[in-house]
């Protein structure tokens, strides 16, 4: 029985790596219809803002605490600017979070 060690995202697909390094590929569309996505409401755009800067507040709390540094994830993947320029283009702000949900 193997087990899955990795799931990667590449645009389309879902790339399953096993505990034996075997490599499988899933086209998302065989596994994800669009009735299965609710619609995006102009609502909950607000609350996506709002998650991103609890994520800023999250890794600041994190580096401020010593817990991480300003190199984290697996492998130095990515690096604080990397998800300080993510959590901006999903309109948070890194400096001034906002938790209010408009």
């Amino acid at each position: 029985m193997s087990l899955v060690a990795r799931v990667e995202l590449i645009p389309g697909f879902l790339r399953i790596t096993d505990d034996g390094g075997a490599k499988h590929q899933i086209a998302i569309a065989d596994v994800l219809r669009a009735a299965d996505i609710p619609a995006l409401t102009y609502s909950q755009v607000g609350a996506i803002k709002t998650l991103a800067n609890m994520v800023v507040v999250l890794i600041r709390t994190l580096i401020d605490r010593q817990i991480l540094n300003e190199s984290f994830m697996e492998n130095d993947d990515y690096d604080l600017d990397a998800i300080i320029e993510s959590i901006e283009d999903m309109g948070g702000d890194y400096g001034e979070p906002d938790l209010t949900v408009t």
